[in-house]
């Protein structure tokens, strides 16, 4: 009974597939693969506004808390057998130090109650062993590769973060700019999970191997849903 409540709630959420698998696209910025029971999120950046209070520039220093409490409301929900962290987890190599005793605490009962893997990104790629947890370069699953990094075109099967994607589209004249998620239906860039994690336009020329042309959709993320929009819709920044 609580697995069909589960699955009617998700009915609520579109998915798109990536070379047959299917995601079902939270609005948090969370990908849920049911068939395998496995959340993927990416770029978590934990730590980022305390890296940057160290240079001077004064950021509420709550991002990390912020983010924790998404994860844990979606470990809740959605029951995962198995989380997949896809790189740049903590925003540089000294986070797990920043990082207050009970964000600390919160972060590892929650790691060490599922199967968790952190996938090695360009800020950590030696994630804190203090958290528990699995260390893998990129981690294949059936026809999928989950990895940090986006490899330019053809790469089937790739989940990918780093470039933080992001979409902008005009609605009845007002000008929207969300994160989003980018796919051709062959490969899938996420969006950043981090509270204070920025975006990059998915019209930016960094995609522009990864997504050529215009025959892949943003999924944009609003409050309650994602929403799939045409590229050939999107504006640039």
């Amino acid at each position: 009974m609580k697995d069909r409540r589960r699955e009617s709630r998700l009915a609520t959420h579109p998915s798109l597939r990536v070379c047959g698998a299917r995601f079902d696209l939270m609005p948090e910025g969370a990908a849920w693969l049911a068939d395998e029971r496995l959340l993927v999120v990416a770029d978590l950046h934990f730590e980022k506004g305390s890296a940057f209070a160290a240079r001077g520039v004064a950021l509420p220093p709550y991002d990390t808390r912020a983010t924790i409490a998404r994860l844990e409301a979606l470990v809740e929900k959605l029951k995962p057998q198995t989380l997949v962290a896809l790189g740049d987890s903590f925003h540089d190599r000294e986070a797990g130090h920043r990082m207050s005793p009970e964000d600390a605490a919160r972060l590892a009962r929650l790691s060490r109650s599922l199967d968790w893997v952190w996938i090695a990104g360009n800020h950590d790629p030696v994630p804190p062993r203090a958290f528990g947890g699995a260390v893998m370069e990129e981690l294949r699953v059936g026809p999928l590769t989950f990895r940090h990094e986006p490899r330019a075109a053809p790469s089937t099967g790739e989940v990918a973060g780093h470039l933080h994607p992001c979409a902008a589209v005009r609605v009845r004249g007002r000008r929207l700019r969300r994160r989003c998620f980018a796919s051709d239906g062959t490969r899938m860039i996420m969006p950043a999970f981090g509270a204070y994690a920025g975006g990059l336009n998915v019209l930016d020329a960094a995609y522009g191997d990864l997504l050529p042309g215009f025959d892949f959709h943003a999924w944009m993320m609003g409050a309650k849903t994602v929403i799939p929009v045409s590229a050939r819709r999107l504006e640039g920044d």
